[in-house]
């Protein structure tokens, strides 16, 4: 796979699909602990009909690389991949903490996005006191112990069970410092009272049974964009995988003008 140096990281990614069409590029960018293989489904699908772009974040899967401690340091990192592959507009496709990514570069970028979508995905995480004392203290859990209950509740009841195993282990395997931080990164991230910026018509995608990032945190988010068309897809957080297909069809309907 290529890979591309930046500032003191190797990232991993993938570049398909016809360089010559109507569509712009769709850019994939998953979340926390993940790699860029949770958008396989939808990564086959288009780069039959354009150009598609996916990469592993800094510290994930098999990018090297440490450091970042916001989610606009990563955002970084994307746009200048981007920039490497000479991609000026796109359209961005973030998956959770992806989501928060392809957020704050549509509003510190507004003229290089044409659409947005999110999926799974927030713009402020709100939790009481309480939640927030347990989610403060989960993070003195030994590590695989932390990694593996936050994976778990991530999928609706019923999922496999050994697939989700396959989805810890990858998980387990992302650096400490890279989730430790990062996790502390998608508690701080806030760009809810920015929201009425972004211009792009936006598509927001979420699993009904998400307890990870809630629906009602979701559709407070919704509010906030002035061009948003929202979807609710029976699943938990990790739609990518849960319903490949119907996310890879709402996809295509949004990006035809279908819906």
């Amino acid at each position: 796979m290529p890979q591309l140096e930046v500032d003191g990281a190797a990232l991993t990614y993938d570049d398909e699909g016809p360089r010559e069409g109507d569509g712009v590029p769709l850019v994939f960018v998953h979340g926390w602990t993940a790699n860029r293989h949770r958008w396989d489904h939808q990564f086959e699908y288009f780069a039959g009909q354009r150009r598609v772009v996916r990469l592993d974040l800094r510290g994930h899967g098999e990018s090297t690389g440490a450091g970042v401690r916001t989610v606009e340091e990563l955002a970084k990192d994307v746009l200048a991949l981007l920039d490497h592959l000479e991609i000026d507009r796109r359209v961005l496709i973030g998956h959770s903490m992806g989501g928060m990514i392809a957020q704050s570069i549509t509003l510190d970028h507004p003229d290089r996005v044409e659409r947005l979508v999110l999926v799974d995905s927030i713009s402020r995480m709100t939790y009481s006191w309480a939640r927030g004392l347990l989610m403060g203290v989960s993070t003195l859990l030994p590590f695989k112990v932390f990694v593996a209950a936050n994976i778990q509740r991530a999928f609706a009841p019923g999922f496999p069970r050994e697939e989700i195993r396959t989805y810890t282990a990858a998980s387990e395997a992302t650096p400490k410092e890279v989730v430790m931080t990062l996790y502390g990164a998608m508690r701080a991230f806030d760009v809810l009272d920015r929201l009425g910026a972004i211009q792009a018509p936006t598509l927001i995608v979420h699993g009904y049974h998400d307890i990870q990032l809630p629906l009602n945190q979701m559709l407070r988010m919704a509010r906030g964009i002035p061009d948003a068309l929202v979807r609710i897809i029976d699943a938990g957080h990790e739609l990518p995988v849960e319903k490949p297909a119907e996310l890879t069809a709402t996809l295509d309907a949004f990006l035809a003008d279908r819906v």
